[in-house]
Parts: C-alpha cells; structure tokens; sequence
C-alpha cells in the first residue's frame, strides 16, 4: 500500500496521487465587455459593510500601489500590481474565469442532478466513470482555453491524451474539471482544479502527440499558478502565482470575483482532521497509530481533533486550508498532475505542507 500524501497546516497535511494522467465542441464565446465602478472610500474603515435584519456584511477592501482604495476583482488584482504576472497570463485567467462561471451556473441548475447520475461509456459501478456534467464541464474549459489563444496543451482527467490546441501559445493547462461530481443530486460541493505551466519551448521539435504529453508532465515545482473554484453556498476561486494564496468570491450582481481572503495563511495548528475513517483498516499502522493519537488528544498538543470529511476533494481541501488541521488519502485515487501537484502548490503558498508522507509532493516527477 502506498503512504497517504496529505495538504495541510505546517505540522500536518496530507494527499495521494496516482501516477496516471491523462472531441470537444467548438463554443466560441468572447468574454462580455467589463465596466470597473471605481468607489472612494475612507482609508481609515477597514472594510465595507451593510446591514439587513440585524445581519452585518462586510467585504475586504485593497489599496493600490498610488494609495487607491476599493473593492478588488480578479482581473483587478492581475492588472494593478497585485500579481504583476504579465499580459498573457491575466488574458489566460480571464477566459478561464469565464468559463468557471459558466460552470457554476451549469452545477446550480436545475437538470443537474440527472446529468450527474448519468455514465459515459462504461458500467455505473465505476465511481470514476465519467458523467455527462465532468465532459459538459470538460468541453466549457477547454472551449474557453483554445479561444484565449494563450494555451498550447490542455490536459484534462477527462481525456485519454493531453491536447495540442495551438502553435502560438504560451502555457500549458492541467485540469480536473469537474471533481466530486457523482455527489451533486446530494447537493454537495464541488470544484474545477487547475495548474498553469510555461511550455517548454526546447521540446518545438518532437511530434505533436510527444510534446504534448511532455509539456503536461513536468514537475509541480515548475508550476507557474494553480487554483481551485469551489462550487457551494459560494462560488470562490483560489489561486496564487508564486507569492501567497488569495481567495476571490464570485458576487453574482457583477459577474466578478472579488477579493475576500488575500495572502491566507493555513493555521499552525488545526483540530480537524479529513479522510475517509471507513478504511481505517486498510491504512498502514503507522497512520492508524497518528489518528488514533491527534483524536485522543495524546500528541504533542492535547487538543483533540475532531473527523469532518465530505468526500468532495476540493471542498475539504478548502476547509483545511481556511481552518488547519489535515486533509488526505491514503488510497490510490488523487492524480498528481491533475489534483496533488495544484493543490500542494497552493498549500505551500499559504504556509502549509504537501506530503506523500515521505517526500514533498511538487518534488515528485512522473
């Protein structure tokens, strides 16, 4: 049995990937035109809030680099300074906002639930069989990738090979587009998980089909960005570029994701721990002995942690990251190009760490 590879808080957090990685339909859609309502607002109130009911509501305001005050979006937060990531990679991220949002709106239907019993090409015993909503999901993503123009190979779970989308582009797209799916008649979370390289321009040379697949296997300590968009009571999209992990919320009277959470940082020490307690017996000893220990509260701290476990990878991986504790799993199932390699390059950016429970997840090569 592999070890578990777990994401989480300095002390502990954990993921397992599985070496395996890896003809959509032409929807062009430009993104709508963006109109920004510049708002002046008193530097010395922290934050802007309302009132209904009783109920306060406040939201996280940005100073620009003159001084400027205001709500922040995405495209905002790319363009003024905030990430200073270059023109290609804010383009990328704007079509690739456009397409998550496509999506929440296709997992909030109301034929949602049908399209999420449904199988694909195999029996429906197989938990991982796909399902129409993962390749409605998987054609919007990859749709939006190829009209952006900035995207030379799209690789997805949902295709047997990564895709050659086009000569000129910059980056290169791994994704799963649609993780949880199976759970959405139950309405519980779901998410679309992404990580962003540069291609790698020394492999021009090789046949399509080889570059393709090169360019989509490299290390996850290359990464240039990575994210997550959770689907829920909220729509947030997290991701970082190599200094810190934001976390921007979708407000549905905009259209925009606004900036919530900047620079997050994983708690030094949580009291949650996530994994699936049903296969307690099949764990390796060593990981039976660390959760019989933190949830006795006879570790190095005496506070005990308590088990909260969705079987949605991105909404427990979300909670871990904003509460501490650990997240894994010890069987065969998480994909590191896809899952781990993303989700460990966000983890580490908020302070935290990706495991396999011997080495460091971004450091693994395929």
């Amino acid at each position: 049995m592999q070890p578990p590879i777990s994401l989480g808080d300095p002390a502990c957090l954990k993921l397992l990937p599985n070496p395996s990685i890896f003809s959509p339909r032409s929807n062009t859609f430009p993104p709508r035109n963006r109109i920004f309502v510049e708002r002046n607002i008193s530097l010395h109130r922290p934050g802007m809030s309302s009132s209904f009911g009783g109920l306060k509501v406040s939201s996280q305001m940005w100073v620009g680099g003159s001084g400027e005050s205001g709500i922040c979006t995405l495209m905002e937060y790319l363009g003024k300074g905030g990430a200073d990531v270059g023109d290609d990679l804010v383009v990328l991220f704007a079509y690739l906002e456009y397409a998550c949002k496509k999506i929440a709106a296709l997992v909030a239907s109301p034929f949602s639930s049908s399209l999420g019993k449904q199988t694909v090409g195999v029996s429906g015993s197989d938990r991982d069989a796909p399902k129409p909503l993962d390749i409605v999901s998987n054609e919007i993503i990859l749709s939006s990738l190829r009209s952006s123009g900035k995207v030379v190979v799209m690789a997805s779970e949902e295709d047997d090979a990564p895709i050659w989308l086009t000569d000129g582009g910059p980056f290169v797209v791994v994704t799963d587009p649609l993780d949880g799916s199976r759970n959405i008649d139950a309405s519980i979370p779901t998410g679309t998980i992404f990580g962003i390289y540069n291609r790698l321009m020394e492999l021009d040379h090789l046949p399509v089909e080889e570059k393709a697949s090169l360019n989509s296997l490299q290390s996850g300590t290359r990464l240039v960005a990575a994210g997550y968009v959770l689907y829920s009571s909220a729509t947030i999209l997290c991701t970082s570029f190599g200094k810190g992990t934001h976390v921007f919320t979708l407000d549905h009277s905009t259209g925009d994701f606004v900036l919530t959470h900047p620079s997050i940082k994983v708690p030094p020490r949580g009291q949650i721990y996530s994994v699936n307690d049903a296969r307690y017996f099949d764990w390796p000893e060593g990981l039976r002995q660390y959760i019989d220990t933190v949830r006795q509260g006879k570790g190095r701290y005496s506070k005990k942690y308590s088990a909260r476990y969705i079987c949605s990878l991105v909404a427990d991986f979300h909670r871990t990251l904003m509460y501490g504790g650990v997240a894994m799993n010890p069987r065969d199932h998480l994909r590191l190009v896809y899952e781990a390699n993303p989700l460990s390059f966000l983890v580490e950016q908020a302070g935290g760490k990706g495991s396999d429970g011997k080495s460091r997840i971004l450091s693994l090569q395929r």
